[in-house]
C-alpha cells in the first residue's frame, strides 16, 4: 500500500496555506500545546478537507462525520461554491450540527451504524464525490501540516502526542514528524472505551469495534475505527499508543482551560490527559489539541 509523503505534505500545505491557521505553540507547564481549536471551524479537519477539495475539485461533495470533518468539509464546499451534503450519527452535538449548516451544508441524521452506508448512496444518487473523513491521502497529507508545523517551531521536539480517531491525523502528524526528525517520538492516544486503534496495533490489523462499543466515550470525535489506510500509516510510523479514561479526559479539559486558557472538546483533549496521567516518556513534549467545538454545558461542568 502506496503511503504519504512528506512531499505530499508539504504540496498540502501550500494548497491550505491561504485558509488553514498556522496555529502557534502554546506553553504550558514544561510542554507545548498544539491549539488547532483556533482553526476557523474550530478543529484541525480544515486542513484535510480543503485539500482534498482543492485537489479532485468536484462538483460537489458528500460525507460522513461526527462533526468537526462536516463542519470543515461545508466550509471547503462553500470556499469553491459546490454543494455539500454531512451525514451524521444520532447524538452529534448540536453545536457541530448547527455549525455545519451554519456554512451552508445539508445535514442527514442517521442511526451510528447506518452513516457510511448513507453517504455512499447520497454519493451515488445524487452524482456527488465522497470525501471520508480520514480515509484518503489527500485527508491524510493535509492533516500532516500540524506536524510539519509543530517541527519547523521546534525544531528538537522529542514527543509528540497526538488524538486517534479514524486516524487521519495521527497517520498524517506521524508521516511528518518522522520524515523531519526520526529521533522524535510520536505517540498516539485514545479513550479506553473507544481503544479500537490500540488492539489493532497490538493485533497487527484492523479491528472494528461496533458502535454500541466506541458510542460509550464522551470523545464524540474519536467513536470511529481506523481504515486499512490508516492503519497502515500507524503500523509503520507511529511510536505507541495509550488510552485515558473518561475521568482524565474530563481533567484535561479542565486544565486546559484554566491553566493554558484554551477551550477544548473532549476529543481534542485526550492528547493532554495522557501527558497529565503521566504515561508517556519525558521530553520537550507538544500536544496537539485536535478541537474546541464543545458543548458549552460540558464545559461549564469539567470546569
Amino acid at each position: 500500500m502506496e503511503l504519504v509523503t512528506i512531499d505530499d505534505i508539504r504540496a498540502a500545505a501550500a494548497r491550505i496555506e491561504a485558509v488553514a491557521v498556522r496555529t502557534p505553540l502554546v506553553r504550558m507547564g514544561e510542554a507545548w500545546v498544539k491549539p488547532e481549536s483556533l482553526q476557523p471551524v474550530g478543529a484541525f479537519k480544515i486542513r484535510g478537507a480543503y485539500n482534498a477539495v482543492a485537489s479532485l475539485r468536484p462538483d460537489g461533495v458528500v460525507t460522513h462525520s461526527s462533526g468537526n470533518h462536516g463542519q470543515a468539509l461545508a466550509y471547503a464546499a462553500k470556499e469553491f461554491g459546490v454543494p455539500c451534503v454531512v451525514v451524521v450519527p444520532e447524538g452529534t452535538p448540536k453545536v457541530k450540527t448547527d455549525a455545519i449548516r451554519g456554512w451552508g451544508a445539508e445535514v442527514v441524521v442517521v442511526p451510528p451504524e447506518q452513516r457510511e452506508s448513507v453517504a455512499e448512496k447520497t454519493a451515488a444518487e445524487r452524482g456527488l464525490t465522497l470525501v471520508p473523513p480520514y480515509d484518503h491521502p489527500a485527508i491524510i497529507a493535509g492533516q500532516g501540516t500540524v506536524g510539519l508545523e509543530i517541527v519547523e517551531d521546534l525544531p528538537d521536539v522529542e514527543v509528540v502526542l497526538v488524538p486517534v480517531g479514524g486516524g487521519g491525523l495521527a497517520s498524517g502528524v506521524s508521516t511528518a514528524v518522522k520524515a523531519l526528525r526520526p529521533d522524535a517520538r510520536v505517540i498516539g492516544v485514545e479513550p479506553e472505551l473507544a481503544g479500537d486503534a490500540a488492539e489493532s496495533l497490538a493485533a497487527g490489523r484492523v479491528v472494528v469495534w461496533e458502535p454500541a462499543r466506541t458510542f460509550r466515550t464522551i470523545a464524540d470525535g474519536l467513536r470511529t475505527c481506523l481504515s486499512e489506510l490508516t492503519f497502515a500509516h500507524l503500523n509503520a510510523r507511529l511510536d505507541g499508543i495509550v488510552t485515558v479514561t473518561e475521568d482524565e479526559i474530563r481533567a484535561a479539559m479542565g486544565h486546559l482551560a484554566r491553566r493554558a486558557r484554551l477551550v477544548a472538546e473532549p476529543s481534542g483533549a485526550v492528547a493532554t490527559a495522557a501527558l497529565l496521567s503521566g504515561r508517556v516518556p519525558a521530553g520537550r513534549t507538544v500536544t496537539v489539541l485536535s478541537g474546541g467545538n464543545v458543548d458549552p454545558d460540558l464545559l461549564r461542568q469539567v470546569i
